[in-house]
């Protein structure tokens, strides 16, 4: 028994596929949990969490602390390749002779073959990629690695007239890389995750239809 899909049922799975969110608009995930810290002690001059250095600059060391991520991403890359091939191929077997003379019919010789043939190709392709992104973010530490390191996350939203915008930044950092005003530049970030996208009027006009996608999905045989 032959069962169809119902045209209603069709263009409701093209429009799941069409609007379904990619990567970089998913969530980084839930904020930071909070670190407990010990009630004060009644009377005592000296109280746990409450202790202030006096020798050592103010920066993010635990979870929950904030800081700033100067963005100063720039990459460049380009490629180019070019392939030429050229093969070709003769033979030529000749007719026996009898008495002298080939063997024909009518004056033309029905023994004698050859074969020749030639192919030739020639193909190049060339690609270039260049982007850059600047600016600041302040990001939230997540966790503290047992080596000391910090795992970092943040995010920030701007929305304008036409739509909104987002940056957002996600890795692992050395506290020593932090500087005294407690900043650290992004390449300095390691596993660093880093998107920056945009809804609205603006980004809709920048993406193709909901038929282009579904015909340009890697899955079309065609």
């Amino acid at each position: 028994m032959t069962r169809r899909i119902p045209p209603i049922a069709l263009c409701a799975a093209l429009l799941a596929a069409g609007c379904a969110s990619t990567p970089d608009e998913a969530a980084f995930g839930p904020w930071p949990e909070e670190v407990e810290v010990a009630p004060p002690t009644s009377g005592a001059i000296y109280q746990a969490g409450r202790d202030v250095a006096l020798f050592e600059n103010a920066v993010a060391r635990n979870a929950g602390d904030l800081i700033v991520i100067r963005l100063a991403e720039r990459t460049q890359a380009s490629k180019s390749a070019t392939t030429s091939t050229k093969k070709s191929t003769s033979a030529e077997l000749p007719g026996p002779t009898v008495a002298g003379r080939p063997v024909s019919v009518n004056g033309v010789p029905v023994l004698q073959m050859g074969m020749e043939n030639e192919s030739e190709f020639n193909g190049s392709g060339s690609s270039a990629q260049s982007n850059r992104l600047s600016g600041e973010i302040s990001a939230t530490v997540v966790r503290r690695l047992g080596n000391g390191n910090l795992i970092v996350r943040g995010q920030k939203w701007l929305t304008l007239n036409q739509g909104s915008e987002y940056v957002r930044i996600e890795g692992i950092i050395r506290p020593i890389d932090i500087q005294p005003d407690n900043s650290i530049e992004s390449w300095k970030v390691a596993n660093a995750r880093i998107a920056y996208g945009g809804r609205g009027s603006l980004a809709s006009a920048n993406k193709p239809g909901l038929l282009a996608r579904f015909f340009n999905s890697p899955l079309m045989p065609f």
